[in-house]
């Protein structure tokens, strides 16, 4: 092995760089790593497997020997999330660099449950965990979305229970791997799908049950924010009845296991028949008790005297009609009686006033021709034809002297020096 600088005339073998790769990587000791174990694979006692970082995309692969595994007090399988004291290695033949592990343990407990708990905190300051935003699940979903794994158990679990409950009811399936590194991407991803699918009435994240972290995915941030910015109705159905990933927190609704999650979205048809049919008992029970309490109201209506017959009317009136027809007779007669007392007074009084009257004592009217009384002689010169109106007819007259007009006025009373002599009318 030389230490002289490769150079176009004179490079360096491959082994060679590949030997000074491993020197300077050997030199780098042992360091603790934190990751997402996302392959575990056994061949002859060794295990192959592949670390991934918890937030970036970067990936390392990692070899335990036999003898270190049977020194693990755990076990450990893909999703798991590790703690790993490992050191590099370069493989000179094969070219490449895997990290060889000396222990392996899963993270403490209560650390990742203190980054839960903060997570917690944050997201229900900010309300995603308030009742007030809870949507209320539809009745009967016409449609429902399904985010689970592939052929999964809890995919089965909510088809077959949702049928058996209400055989119209659809599914939109968006499968999603439920653990491992993938899982939160592709969890977000099939809840935004079906969240912009128009016929989605609600939507059910399934998973079985699993170990506290094979559940992380789903207490996640990016899954949690999804959810909560759903506009459909969301149900979080993930492991079982102990198992309480956040999601549960953020979902619309809780369910225990995805059978749950199938019960509480769907109504069961039997249940809603049995509920439809004591109904219309209640009703027609409500209806019936109506209608006999009013045909009793009316038949006792009509047995009161008032509605039985109506001749009480008049028999029980007959007496008070006689005796109001009396008496109308008897004030229409007082009346007629002093209205015709009032007319022969009043008719005396106009036979008083009447020139007929006067006519019939003796009296007479003489008028002119033109129609005027003639009230002095004076205005009856001789020869004036004249009209007598008498008590009974009559008389046309000429006006001319008296028969004692030529007399001596000193003997003549008609000759009146101060009233002059009298006109005669003679009859026609």
């Amino acid at each position: 092995m030389t230490d002289a600088p490769p150079t176009l005339e004179a490079p360096w073998p491959v082994a060679l760089l590949a030997n000074k790769i491993r020197g300077y990587i050997e030199r780098l000791g042992t360091a603790w790593v934190e990751g997402e174990i996302t392959q575990w694979g056994v061949s002859g006692g060794n295990v192959y497997g592949k670390l991934k970082d918890l937030s970036e995309d970067a990936t390392v692969g990692f070899t335990v020997w036999s003898s270190v595994k049977a020194r693990l007090s755990d076990e450990f399988k893909q999703g798991d999330r590790v703690i790993a004291l490992v050191k590099p290695n370069y493989w000179v033949k094969g070219g490449t660099l895997t990290m060889q592990v000396f222990d392996l343990r899963h993270v403490g407990l209560g650390d990742m449950l203190e980054r839960l708990e903060r997570l917690r905190k944050q997201l229900a300051a900010e309300g995603l965990f308030a009742t007030s935003r809870k949507k209320p699940l539809p009745f009967l979903p016409h449609c429902i979305g399904l985010v689970t794994g592939k052929d999964s158990d809890a995919e089965k679990d909510v088809i077959r229970n949702a049928q058996l409950r209400w055989p119209a009811v659809d599914f939109h399936l968006a499968y999603a791997a439920m653990q491992g590194d993938r899982s939160v991407a592709e969890v977000v991803a099939a809840i935004q799908r079906l969240d912009a699918d128009p016929d989605v009435d609600v939507i059910i994240v399934a998973r079985g049950g699993g170990d506290f972290q094979n559940l992380l995915g789903f207490s996640d941030e990016r899954v949690l924010r999804a959810a909560a910015a759903c506009a459909t109705p969301l149900v979080s159905a993930i492991g079982h009845e102990a198992d309480r990933p956040l999601l549960d927190e953020v979902a619309d609704l809780r369910a225990s296991t995805p059978t749950d999650a199938a019960k509480r979205v769907v109504p069961d048809v039997s249940d809603e028949l049995n509920r439809v049919q004591q109904a219309r008992a209640r009703l027609s029970t409500r209806l019936t008790g109506i209608l006999a309490a009013e045909v009793d109201r009316i038949g006792q209506l009509r047995s009161r005297p008032v509605l039985s017959s109506t001749a009480w009317i008049v028999d029980s009136r007959a007496e008070d009609l006689t005796r109001y027809v009396a008496r109308g007779t008897e004030l229409v007669e007082r009346v007629v009686e002093a209205s015709a007392g009032v007319v022969t007074e009043l008719r005396s009084r106009l036979r008083t006033l009447s020139p007929q009257g006067t006519l019939d004592r003796g009296y007479a009217i003489v008028q002119v021709r033109e129609g005027h009384v003639l009230r002095a002689a004076a205005d009856a010169p001789d020869g004036t034809r004249l009209r007598i109106t008498l008590g009974a007819g009559t008389l046309a007259a000429t006006a001319g002297p008296s028969a004692e007009s030529a007399a001596d006025p000193a003997t003549d009373p008609a000759a009146d020096p101060a009233t002059g002599p009298k006109t005669t009318a003679r009859t026609q």
